[in-house]
């Protein structure tokens, strides 16, 4: 008697249901792993802004105009930049998201101060505005 060789149907069914609750699982997670990885932009752009901000400060003894400044952060993919409000002493600068980070919205001002917004979208995502800090994940996490 002759052995078959190859696979029986309930053992390809088997490994056809363990593939799809790994890809159930494993696609969500790489998606907020790479919304994480784009939020960084913003971080990066905002945290340059303080030093650029204090030597435009020490040159001009204003925070008016800032933006044109050499060094103001570039838009990149994920977030246009803007000074949002400034004055002799002040400013504020806002990272705002666009295509994979629409919704965010970062901002820091010239005492250090950190705060998130966000879309309603983003809202009823899961993720959490703060005013105190810029939040890395769902959980409300601040960035460092």
């Amino acid at each position: 008697m002759m052995r078959q060789a190859g696979f029986t149907l309930i053992e390809l069914l088997i490994t056809l249901v363990v593939v799809g609750v790994l890809t159930a699982v494993a696609v969500p997670a790489y998606g907020s792993y790479m919304l994480r990885t784009r939020l960084t932009d913003a971080y990066a752009g905002l945290a340059a802004v303080q030093p650029l901000a204090e030597q435009y400060w020490a040159n001009e003894h204003s925070f008016e105009e800032l933006d044109g400044a050499a060094g103001f952060p570039a838009a990149t993919d994920n977030f246009t930049y803007a000074l949002t409000a400034e004055s002799d002493t002040a400013y504020t600068v806002t990272a705002t998201g666009r295509n994979g980070a629409a919704g965010f919205g970062f901002t820091i001002d010239q005492n250090g101060r950190r705060a998130t917004t966000l879309t309603a979208a983003r809202i009823a995502d899961g993720w959490t505005a703060s005013t105190g800090c810029w939040i890395a994940d769902k959980g409300g996490k601040c960035s460092e």
